[in-house]
């Protein structure tokens, strides 16, 4: 919601915790401010956290502005892009067990210039993640990411990108940005209340996407779905329509596509 409606005129931060509200969202995905705090109260929204680090030196104070803050994931986005899987491996860990001291659950994102920016170092991540601590990597999914740093066709998006099942069943997190190979996010709409072509084969992948987290073992617990289209970053080209709207209609869809999840799942 940064710079919405106009770069100039931006929606105050009440007005954007009233509009999240309105439009039908269960909470907010952010960094926890206390600004947020009374806005979160009168809306009855939750706070999924966020933390960024480049080196975890500063990781165990931000988890417990988070956990100060109501959460109970957070969203971590670490190292660098050049960051070896093996020093990866120990700050995650060392991440994950902070976050648990505090009560709270860390997911590690799949995301450009940290330590999981292509498909071959979140893998080797992984398996080194299992092999010192015998559990699952916790991943925070965010595909627009892999997709792009593959340049996957629409045909190979579900084969290339859902290759890891235990993990993305395992998952809590899933950051549901439509994108294609080339672009990491593309518009919802035309403008004018049409899905875009694009956007339809994106749905066809997310669709997949719940289906097999669905399949997973039981008990499922919580999954947290965030409907990420942002404006920053280089993610929004500038003769997109408006991204808020076609947010609040990327969660409709996305919904829609979650009841069609779960029939298939059944069958």
């Amino acid at each position: 919601m940064e710079g919405q409606p106009r770069p100039r005129r931006p929606w105050s931060l009440a007005t954007k915790l009233r509009l999240i509200k309105e439009a039908g969202f269960d909470g907010i995905a952010e960094m926890f401010q206390p600004v947020l705090a009374p806005h979160l109260r009168r809306h009855s929204l939750r706070i999924c956290g966020r933390l960024f680090s480049r080196d975890g030196r500063e990781t165990e104070s931000l988890l417990k502005i988070e956990a100060a803050g109501g959460a109970s994931y957070v969203n971590c986005m670490l190292g660098e892009h050049d960051t070896t899987p093996a020093v990866a491996t120990r700050l995650i860990i060392r991440t994950v067990r902070q976050a648990r001291v505090l009560g709270l659950s860390a997911h590690l994102e799949t995301h450009r210039d940290t330590c999981t920016e292509s498909p071959e170092k979140l893998a080797e991540i992984a398996r080194r993640y299992e092999s010192e601590t015998g559990e699952l990597l916790p991943v925070t999914w965010d595909h627009s990411h892999l997709a792009v740093s593959k340049h996957l066709l629409p045909a190979e998006y579900s084969r290339r990108l859902l290759d890891q099942p235990e993990l993305i069943q395992h998952s809590r997190l899933f950051h549901c940005r439509p994108f294609n190979g080339q672009h990491a996010q593309v518009p919802v709409t035309n403008g004018h209340g049409k899905l875009t072509p694009e956007f339809l084969e994106y749905l066809t992948f997310v669709e997949d996407l719940f289906v097999l987290w669905l399949r997973g073992p039981s008990p499922r617990g919580e999954l947290w779905i965030c409907p990420e289209l942002g404006t920053t970053g280089g993610y929004h080209v500038s003769t997109n329509p408006p991204v808020w709207l076609d947010t609040v209609r990327c969660r409709t869809e996305l919904i829609k596509a979650w009841f069609r999840a779960l029939r298939r799942a059944k069958r």
